[in-house]
């Protein structure tokens, strides 16, 4: 399906792999000219190419790390300087380590947070001004599904996503008006890096592998087993064409299932 998006320019925050990438694939196959962040400037040149071989109309990669604000600023004005302007902003990064809620962290607190919500926000403020200026933009921040229904031992990221949902709902009512809609793509069980370690992490305290713990969630998920990241990515670049002009301020959940209606 032609969404309509050739012409249109996309920072993909944390998209040299994961979830992130996923999304920069379903937009680069769009024709969207891309810029993507991550820390090893040799993995985005990869991905870069990569990129353009899917149909970007163009591809750069910026190394930036969301521990650092000023970096923040940085991949902003380099992105729009190598793209002309951001259109679509896709908020991204990686997760927290695991932990119970009684077991929180303050020095986790402050590093997370950073991480989670101000470099995320920081980002979309930077950029919004252009997009509400032009009467259309797009920020599509990846979260999870425990925004909706928190996850057993992700006490941490169940607590600073919240945060994301609070603002996101609420920027959304700012800038509808605007042509400008903000949404959040929650994952279940996908696929990655991510999913493989927190099993592995899980697997390590039973005694067992991380395929015993995959298998055994999968079990628990209604379409049986865990999703593949090329099955993310997709909602992502709907949400970023007009098709989708009348949905904000909503979290889209990609699980499989598992969480109920909402």
């Amino acid at each position: 399906m032609d969404l309509g998006l050739k012409g249109r320019r996309a920072l993909v925050m944390g998209g040299s792999k994961g979830l992130g990438r996923s999304v920069a694939d379903a937009l680069a196959a769009e024709g969207v000219a891309i810029a993507v962040s991550g820390r090893e400037q040799a993995s985005l040149d990869k991905v870069a190419a990569e990129l353009k071989a899917l149909g970007a109309a163009k591809a750069v990669g910026i190394p930036a790390d969301v521990a650092y604000g000023e970096q923040m600023d940085a991949l902003v004005d380099k992105a729009v300087a190598e793209l002309g302007g951001i259109d679509i902003v896709v908020l991204n990064h990686g997760g927290p380590p695991q932990c119970t809620a009684a077991d929180i962290k303050q020095e986790d607190l402050t590093t997370w947070f950073q991480r989670i919500v101000l470099s995320p926000i920081r980002v979309a403020t930077r950029v919004l001004p252009a997009m509400r200026a032009q009467k259309w933009g797009r920020v599509i921040a990846i979260g999870s599904s425990g925004m909706v229904q928190p996850l057993p031992n992700l006490a941490l990221s169940n607590t600073l996503r919240a945060a994301i949902v609070g603002w996101n709902k609420t920027l959304a009512a700012e800038v509808a008006g605007e042509g400008v809609t903000c949404n959040i793509l929650a994952p279940g069980a996908i696929r990655t890096n991510r999913s493989i370690e927190l099993a592995a992490g899980a697997a390590q305290k039973a005694g067992k592998t991380a395929e015993d713990i995959i298998e055994a969630r999968s079990k628990t998920i209604p379409a049986g087993r865990y999703g593949e990241p090329a099955e993310f990515g997709p909602m992502g670049a709907f949400l970023a064409s007009d098709r989708a002009a009348y949905t904000t301020g909503r979290i889209h959940l990609i699980d499989g299932g598992v969480v109920g209606c909402v």
